[in-house]
């Protein structure tokens, strides 16, 4: 019996395919030590220190309505220049009705407004 080419070119790749795939099979006993894969992790408590904030609980919150720019510079975030824009953006357009209303000043976006809220009010507090 004769093979074709094609049948031989199919043996050959075939028996190469063999003894490849017993070789990769055979090469692991080799008794090393098996993969160790960690699937979860424990959180380990650790204590952190936290800097001390600039304007905190105990001290009463700027009033952006009525606050000069030395006053508004005293909150976190809130350096010369947008304390300048914001007494401008105040007379130009009036008071603000709500803290959120200060992303109206250019460089005010809403990630900085919700770091102010605590340390803000648009009128006098009873």
């Amino acid at each position: 019996m004769k093979l074709s080419r094609w049948e031989g070119a199919i043996f050959l790749l075939s028996a190469l395919f063999l003894s490849f795939t017993a070789g990769w099979c055979l090469r692991g006993n080799g008794g090393g030590e098996p993969l160790r894969v960690e699937t979860q992790r424990r959180l380990e408590a650790s204590s952190v220190s936290l800097p001390a904030p600039t304007v905190g609980t105990g001290v009463e919150k700027v009033n952006i309505n009525k606050a000069d720019a030395a006053a508004l510079q005293s909150l976190p975030g809130i350096g010369e220049k947008r304390a300048k824009d914001i007494v401008a953006d105040r007379e130009a357009n009036g008071p603000y009705r709500f803290p959120e209303e200060l992303t109206r000043v250019k460089g005010i976006g809403e990630e900085t407004v919700a770091g102010l809220l605590e340390y803000i009010v648009t009128e006098d507090e009873p």
